[in-house]
């Protein structure tokens, strides 16, 4: 039993030590608004080091209709572009949730 609570504390430690996707410095920056029967997402690179980032979205908006509508798209982000607009729509009367945007940039060699 003792061996058993050492080993998963060794684990929560280890898990907690190690870095993550959650910790990683984001280097784009997005915000999205729906309003007056429009959607329009705006994005940033936001450090001019780090390589172009290759990013997806997806976010959920009311049509007029009240039905829920789900828009994804991705979008390539070169370093130093700023407030570039990767989504545009019309139709729809609110957000239901936040854009949800995932990048990923080109690792280069060492």
């Amino acid at each position: 039993m003792a061996r058993r609570l050492l080993a998963q504390m060794l684990c929560i430690s280890a898990a907690l030590t190690t870095g993550g996707p959650a910790i990683a410095k984001t280097v784009v920056s997005c915000g999205g608004a729906a309003l007056l029967s429009g959607a329009q997402l705006l994005c940033s690179h936001t450090d001019p080091k780090a390589p172009a980032q290759l990013c997806t979205f997806s976010w959920a908006l009311a049509t007029l209709a009240n039905q829920t509508q789900v828009v994804s798209g991705s979008f390539l982000l070169p370093p130093g572009s700023s407030n570039v607009q990767v989504y545009e729509g019309g139709g729809f009367s609110h957000a239901m949730s936040g854009p949800i945007v995932l990048c990923q940039g080109k690792r280069t060699p060492p």
